[in-house]
């Protein structure tokens, strides 16, 4: 990549500043694990929200998305229910209120307030650690091999290395020094310092989107964009089949279409959408997004900072998304067909940067960038130490060291994590089978017991134990036998066989002893199947009510995954310059989100009386 002196200290700039507030914030984590891991519940929600919304913002999900926008159009914000990226919406509504009003530091934790301490509890304590842990490590490899390669092309240092017989090539190098000056911040200052950290990048990222936005504006006309896309390219609405044809335009992009396997949008929305509800009803899985509901200072705030997340992400990443996009279209393209042969559409991201931003504007693109990759990697780094040090090692090694020697150990923890996600990632050739086999598989396994968990009184430790067991071994038989299969279609099968597990593994054992059930209950206050509880639970707490919100959040729900749609849409629209689907989405927002206000934010309860 050519680079000039200014963008190289733009770049040098961020990662300095980045370090030096890690460092400047870090005494107020020392204090106990409280602190560490989740900011003594002291750090404002917004911070928190601005913090997880930066911590999503990465580099290879970006993109990927400027690579579906430019062959799908505007339809392609649906492609991501395979997430689903609404699952936010889930928390926003009322997750994030049950999580936080359990008063746990981990999800391991929180377990225990639901299915106790016997066996059973123990069994699904530990299978949450397990899967907190293997994922993370799993993701920080990823993030090597990733980084590793967006690196070299920043950067225009050859730090490739011999060691006798060894040669590390440079973009290992460069992982490697990118991923220990994040972990030397995440470290030495805990929640507190990734928190700060992540809001100076979200800032960073900020700039960074706006400035491609106007840049692709004022560089690309309206007319150019209609003359390089297919009709049907400016449409939302997801018909059977995409209805794009590229013959003539750019014929390769129909390839393109064939093999991403999602020419039939329309059903696989309707599969995205089945998929979606029970994936988000089962919660956040155990990892930076769960931790940052634990740090809030109340549920309330909880449900705000979820709610702001999707709020300060989406706009300006699809601001970023589809001038990249856009100038993709009109200035790549053509060398692309010119280039023949099989054609790599995410290169078009790189393409775009390293050929067509001015001097200044490619530092700051490309330092937004680096944030996104370090304000997602120090969230990993700072989550899956918590179970390591407050689930394992405090509850079953030594239950009464000092708040020094268990920040010690988190420091450890911390630097073992990354040493092995790093080992994993110099061998780079199986990461990508190791990425899908996580996503898939212990991801694919984790919605059956973790839906029935919230909903049914009588589901217990056992349950989700065999429940996640089932559903795991569900997934790794499809990613082993059917790898060419896409997963969503497969996604049925996996769910019946979880929960079977899950519903036989309850059923034959006895049910969570009734002052576990009783606690839980009077705390969280689900909705669902808890009639038996909640009579138990009047008689010690008189003054207990039922949940009876269904209804209202069901619909609230609704709304909220239409406002979200509005938060992605509108700036395509804006950059695309498509002022009647930009002025429908800007209506939509303006309604859904008076609707909110009022059916959801003013309704928000911290506990419920009891």
């Amino acid at each position: 990549m050519n680079f000039s002196i200014i963008d190289i200290g733009i770049i040098i700039g961020y990662i300095i500043l980045s370090i030096l507030i890690g460092f400047w914030i870090s005494k107020r984590a020392n204090k106990n694990l409280q602190n560490y891991f989740l900011g003594g519940n002291q750090l404002k929600w917004y911070f928190l929200g601005l913090s997880n919304g930066s911590g999503m913002f990465d580099i290879s999900g970006t993109a990927w998305t400027v690579t579906i926008l430019f062959v799908y159009g505007v339809k392609s914000v649906w492609i991501p229910w395979l997430w689903p990226v609404w699952n936010q919406i889930f928390i926003m509504v009322f997750m994030a209120v049950w999580l936080r009003r359990s008063n746990v530091m981990t999800g391991a934790e929180w377990i225990t307030t639901r299915f106790g301490n016997d066996k059973g509890g123990r069994l699904s304590h530990i299978i949450v650690i397990i899967f907190a842990i293997i994922s993370a490590i799993g993701f920080i490899a990823y993030f090597f091999v990733g980084i590793g390669k967006f690196a070299v092309t920043i950067f225009p240092w050859d730090l490739s290395l011999t060691i006798g017989s060894i040669h590390i090539i440079s973009e290992y190098m460069y992982a490697t020094i990118l991923l220990a000056l994040t972990t030397l911040y995440v470290i030495k200052g805990g929640m507190y310092s990734v928190v700060a950290t992540e809001v100076m990048q979200f800032f960073v990222m900020t700039i960074a989107c706006i400035s491609v936005a106007w840049f692709a504006m004022t560089h690309v006309s309206a007319e150019e964009i209609n003359a390089a896309v297919p009709n049907g390219w400016f449409d939302i609405m997801p018909s059977w089949n995409t209805s794009l044809d590229w013959t003539g335009i750019f014929d390769q992009v129909n390839d393109k279409i064939a093999q991403d396997g999602f020419g039939m949008l329309g059903a696989l929305v309707m599969m995205m959408f089945f998929k979606g509800i029970f994936s988000s009803l089962a919660g956040p899985v155990p990892g930076y997004d769960m931790q940052r509901v634990l740090s809030t200072q109340t549920p309330r705030d909880a449900a705000k900072m979820s709610g702001l997340t999707s709020l300060v992400l989406y706009p300006p990443r699809y601001l970023m998304v589809a001038g990249l996009a856009v100038l993709g279209l009109v200035f790549v393209a053509p060398t692309l067909k010119a280039g023949g042969g099989e054609i790599d559409f995410e290169k078009i991201l790189p393409y775009v940067i390293n050929n067509l931003l001015p001097v200044g504007l490619k530092g700051i693109i490309l330092a937004g960038l680096l944030a996104a990759f370090m304000s997602t990697f120090s969230a990993f780094v700072n989550s899956a130490p918590a179970y390591i040090v407050n689930d394992l090692y405090k509850r079953y090694i030594n239950p009464h060291a000092s708040d020094k020697k268990y920040i010690r150990i988190s420091y450890i923890a911390s630097i073992g994590i990354v040493i092995v996600g790093i080992i994993f990632g110099f061998f780079s050739a199986s990461i990508n089978s190791l990425t899908l086999w996580i996503t898939s598989s212990l991801y694919g396994g984790y919605v059956a017991a973790n839906v029935l968990k919230w909903v049914w009184w009588r589901f217990n430790g056992y349950g989700y134990f065999w429940g996640m067991l089932a559903g795991l071994a569900g997934s790794t038989v499809k990613f082993l036998f059917f790898p060419n299969t896409p997963d969503i279609y497969i996604f049925p099968i996996i769910l019946l066989m979880a929960s079977v597990g899950s519903f036989l593994g309850c059923l034959l054992t006895k049910p969570v002893d009734d002052e576990t059930l009783i606690e839980f209950y009077k705390n969280v206050r689900p909705w669902g199947w808890w009639k038996p509880v909640h009579d138990k639970a009047r008689k010690v707490y008189p003054g207990l009510t039922k949940n009876k919100d269904l209804a209202r959040d069901s619909f609230n729900i609704f709304v909220g995954i239409v406002w979200q749609m509005t938060l992605i849409v509108a700036p395509i629209y804006l950059v695309v310059r498509h002022y009647n689907g930009l002025i429908i989405s800007l209506v939509l927002l303006v309604i859904t989100s008076v609707i909110l206000k009022y059916n959801w934010l003013d309704k928000i309860k911290d506990y419920e009386p009891s």
